[in-house]
């Protein structure tokens, strides 16, 4: 992007760099919403909360300077240049600055539009723009394609292939965060749950509820052992589980990523694939999944097909531990003797505001230590992909997030893959011994070491 305004392209509207400065240069749907930028009276109560405001001191990349970039491009008073795109794209989108706000300004919801109108403007170009094709269009959006994925991932870690790439030097020709993150890659397993279990699974006990499961792409390919343990919780709390077979990637990447048309053409299959049966609520082991999710009435809100059948859906998702919470545990009675701490993620605190549930999940577990993680809903730097596209940024939190944890600990419990993901490149890059862990899978080895000790 030059800094004169976005090239003109053909059969688009008008670029930023032909449109009078008199008007707003948001050209596309879906342009951020003036009732969502006026609400914010620039106090500064969300720069504290800020992290990259906090590691840069700039107020370009600040909550409020990026909310009167985006108001003043839709005031015609500047351009979609690369000083507009910067701070946008640079921004963690992870909500602690919504938290902060007493004027409850919706920053997440701007920043994605914003990005919406960037993507139209300037469509991702070169390495960036082939790597965007490869992964959001042509690997996420097809279960098929993901699992396959998973079986070569597997057969790379279990066929001497990846200990021989390390010995031969060819990792040392990988830009650092991405070896740290090749180190870091859990062990494959289990298969993906969305291909080896039946549609439909009994409850244990008493049927309580009957749920929905969306299993993720990555979530079900590099995490599938927490999907597995998210399944036998709900059935050992009295869930029937409900897998659809013909479930797709929830678009979650696809909307942080401003590509709001191929998040839209996902989320219409989701919605017409839950809704077609009668649950009582569809269960998210992401945060980062979950919120978008939540989100899709905002998606399509101006959509009069989709606006009113995205409501019913939003209002049925549900992240496991806020749904446990509210059905009621069935509390576990098998021990655990471990100290643990728990993160919050982004999009489980700010976005979603689920803080107590998952600490009342761990309460309930017997001989389980909880000590507290000092600004434990402070981003690690993971925020979906930004640690593959801002690594420098990214290392920064996760290195004060990882001197955040308490000694002592066995382990650290979250809610998100991506966290996950991440704490676990700070544990290889900090030579850290703690075991990371979802939430989910605490509650799963209580329930397993009761029946081992019963048997």
């Amino acid at each position: 992007m030059s800094q004169q305004g976005v090239k003109k392209k053909q059969a688009a509207p008008p670029a930023c760099d032909d449109v009078s400065l008199t008007r707003s240069n948001y050209l596309w749907e879906d342009a951020p919403d003036p009732d969502k930028f006026s609400q914010c009276v620039h106090c500064g109560m969300c720069l504290e909360a800020c992290p990259t405001y906090q590691e840069t001191a700039l107020e370009p990349h600040s909550p409020r300077g990026r909310v009167y970039l985006i108001k003043s491009v839709a005031e015609g008073k500047m351009q979609l240049n690369e000083f507009f795109k910067h701070p946008v794209s640079t921004c963690l989108d992870c909500r602690a600055c919504e938290t902060a706000c007493p004027s409850n300004v919706q920053v997440g919801a701007l920043i994605e539009e914003a990005r919406g109108q960037l993507y139209k403007a300037d469509p991702p170009k070169g390495l960036s723009g082939l790597l965007h094709k490869l992964f959001l269009h042509g690997l996420f959006p097809y279960p098929s394609r993901m699992q396959m994925l998973g079986t070569l991932l597997k057969l790379y870690q279990k066929s001497g292939l990846a200990y021989a790439a390390d010995k031969l030097g060819f990792m040392r020709l990988l830009p650092p965060h991405l070896r740290e993150m090749e180190k870091a890659l859990p062990k494959l397993s289990s298969p993906p749950v969305l291909r080896s279990h039946p549609e439909t699974l009994p409850a244990i006990g008493v049927k309580r509820a009957k749920v929905a499961v969306l299993t993720g792409c990555v979530m079900d390919v590099v995490f599938s052992d927490v999907n597995e343990a998210t399944i036998r919780v709900l059935r050992r709390n009295g869930c029937e589980v409900w897998i659809p077979k013909a479930q797709k990637c929830c678009g979650a990447l696809h909307v942080h990523a401003g590509d709001r048309d191929q998040a839209k053409q996902l989320a219409r299959h989701n919605i017409d694939v839950f809704l077609s049966d009668d649950i009582d609520a569809i269960i998210i082991n992401a945060a980062g999944c979950g919120s978008t999710l939540k989100e899709y009435d905002e998606l399509f809100k101006h959509d009069e097909r989709y606006r009113d059948k995205a409501h019913l859906f939003s209002e049925k998702i549900m992240d496991v531990s806020q749904f446990l919470d509210r059905l009621g545990l069935i509390a576990p009675k098998g021990k655990l003797d471990m100290t643990v701490t728990y993160h919050d993620a982004c999009h489980l605190a700010h976005a979603q505001g689920i803080r107590t549930e998952p600490r009342r999940l761990l309460a309930a577990i017997p001989g389980l230590r909880i000590v507290d993680l000092p600004d434990a809903d402070r981003c690690c730097g993971s925020a979906g992909i930004y640690n593959l596209t801002h690594p420098e940024m990214a290392g920064q939190l996760l290195d004060r997030k990882m001197n955040d944890i308490p000694g002592g600990c066995d382990a650290v419990a979250m809610g998100n893959p991506g966290c996950m993901m991440q704490f676990q490149v700070g544990v290889v890059r900090h030579d850290r011994t703690e075991q990371i862990v979802h939430t989910i899978q605490l509650l799963d080895w209580a329930y397993r070491n009761e029946e081992a000790h019963r048997s």
